[in-house]
């Protein structure tokens, strides 16, 4: 952005011409001085000096941008029960009752039976008679019998800890505008130049 004092600049002689027509007046006047003759036309050189202006300009000193802010996520525990097992029913097998009940059995009739014996040195066979023998016997008796019985189980649960969000986490986006700096310059609103003006000097240059 500029801001720039205005200047009407007027019409200018055209150097080249009057630069031309005073080198030749200087030409003959020299000539004619030289020879002792009178000065017919004069000119001196006028100095314009250049203009100059001061400028104010607005620069970018930062082109800004955005700024990120980041919150993390915040996280906690929660503690509760929770189901490791739901219920169900099993089967499971009872095993019989039994007792142990004893018996007397005869375990030989007895009767006649031959034998050898050794009676004063001699070895005879001899009838003999024998009683009947008996023996106590153990038998197991079954009380109750071998039986499935149905088992039913709860559910079981168990204390759980688990992490849980609190709070999410945000993203801030700032927008930073672009930061400028005026600052003045001088420039250059006419150049500098040098035109011829023509002069009257009494006795010296006249028509």
């Amino acid at each position: 952005m500029l801001r720039q004092s205005s200047f009407r600049q007027g019409s200018l002689r055209n150097s080249s011409i009057s630069l031309a027509a005073a080198s030749l007046a200087t030409l003959a006047g020299v000539s004619q001085t030289a020879a002792g003759g009178r000065a017919l036309e004069c000119y001196e050189p006028v100095h314009r000096p250049a203009l100059y202006d001061t400028v104010y300009e607005d620069v970018m000193v930062s082109p800004g941008g955005q700024f990120v802010d980041y919150d993390p996520p915040i996280y906690g525990t929660s503690e509760g029960l929770e189901q490791i097992a739901p219920p169900r029913v099993t089967y499971e097998a009872v095993p019989a009752v039994t007792r142990t009940v004893y018996h007397t059995v005869k375990v030989d009739n007895g009767g006649y039976a031959w034998e050898w014996r050794v009676i004063h040195g001699r070895k005879v066979l001899c009838k003999v008679w024998r009683k009947a023998r008996y023996a106590r016997v153990a038998e197991t008796v079954i009380v109750e019998p071998e039986r499935v019985r149905r088992v039913v189980l709860p559910a079981e649960y168990e204390s759980v800890a688990r992490q849980v969000l609190v709070r999410p986490g945000e993203r801030r986006i700032t927008d930073i505008p672009p930061s400028y700096r005026t600052v003045a310059r001088r420039v250059v609103v006419r150049e500098g130049s040098t035109s011829w003006r023509r002069v009257h000097i009494p006795r010296h240059c006249q028509d």
